[in-house]
């Protein structure tokens, strides 16, 4: 196996996730500890016990979903063996996930990663107070320029910020702006061939220019962290390319917040370095479902629970 890393964003959280992980393996139960200490916070008690619309919170999803992934890898390393600096090619995460693929590839610390997450999803709750904006998921067209043409035509129709957010995978892409201007779009992509729209449950425009303050916000909060080189490198979200230099990390996290995830091409960049097999690390499957999407050549595994943890450990020997 030639692996990749890959780390789950916003969207896959649930109630109670971790939680059986925790209470089984002490490891696990220290990185949600550690989580809790740099937030001042019982984060731990609303990943395990609190309600799906306490998750919703981007503030809190965010490092929720970190500490979910890092208790997962510290695990996988117990029990599996599996160092991310030895045995993985590559590492990335979707958006809030490329945070935590650098504090997997050793690039952030677990407790600077919890703190600048928390920072993260506050601003950029906060960056657009009036029209806090929407995101929709258009399904059902591959080609992404004909998804380009639909947002630029939004856009110019209401005066509006109107931009591909995500592209995820072939008829899966997510747009993100001014809502009038969502709202034309979502038109403008059935017309244009989409099999439908699906509006998205978020707080704001998120990977759109509607997030400049959050990304000025997030700008200095990075300056002040000392990044190491990540090992393994980390492919970029904005650039879809891998990352060794740590000099470039605080610039590339500023340019996501309102950059597009390019996932598609980030999946296609693994490949093309001879990656084999991808190894979704925390909540959910949802990264997993993308990566069979782009390329089905990929072998995929989703690893969550201990279950999922020793049919990975048998998969290696």
């Amino acid at each position: 196996m030639k692996l990749a890393l890959v780390f789950p964003g916003q969207g896959s959280q649930k109630s109670g996730m971790g939680k059986a992980l925790a209470a089984e393996f002490a490891v696990a139960r220290r990185v949600f500890e550690e989580v809790d200490d740099a937030l001042s916070d019982h984060l731990s008690k609303v990943i395990f016990e609190g309600a799906a619309s306490d998750l919703v919170r981007t503030d809190i999803t965010q490092p929720a979903l970190m500490a979910v992934s890092m208790a997962v890898l510290a695990v996988l390393k117990d029990e599996a063996g599996l160092v991310p600096a030895q045995h993985a090619a590559l590492v990335a995460g979707h958006s809030l996930g490329e945070y935590t693929a650098l504090a997997a590839a050793g690039a952030l610390g677990l407790a600077d990663a919890a703190r600048t997450l928390r920072a993260r999803g506050r601003a950029m709750q906060k960056a657009s107070p009036g029209d806090a904006g929407a995101m929709t998921a258009v399904l059902g067209i591959d080609d992404i320029a004909r998804i380009d043409e639909v947002a630029k035509r939004a856009a110019a129709a209401t005066g509006r910020v109107c931009v591909v957010a995500n592209d995820n995978a072939p008829g899966q892409v997510v747009l993100s702006g001014n809502t009038v201007a969502i709202e034309q779009a979502e038109v403008f992509a059935k017309e244009a061939g989409a099999k439908r729209a699906v509006r998205l449950e978020v707080a704001a425009a998120f990977h759109s220019p509607l997030m400049a303050p959050a990304a000025k916000e997030m700008k200095d909060v990075l300056a002040a962290i000392a990044f190491k080189a990540p090992s393994p490198p980390v492919v970029a979200n904005v650039t879809a390319a891998a990352v060794r230099d740590a000099a470039k990390v605080a610039d590339l996290l500023v340019e996501q917040i309102t950059g597009r995830v390019r996932w598609r091409e980030t999946v296609a960049a693994m490949a093309k370095e001879g990656v084999d097999t991808v190894v979704e690390v925390g909540s959910g499957k949802v990264l997993t479902g993308l990566v069979k999407r782009i390329d089905p050549a990929l072998a995929t595994f989703a690893v969550e629970t201990a279950g999922d943890i020793k049919a990975f450990a048998e998969a290696r020997k």
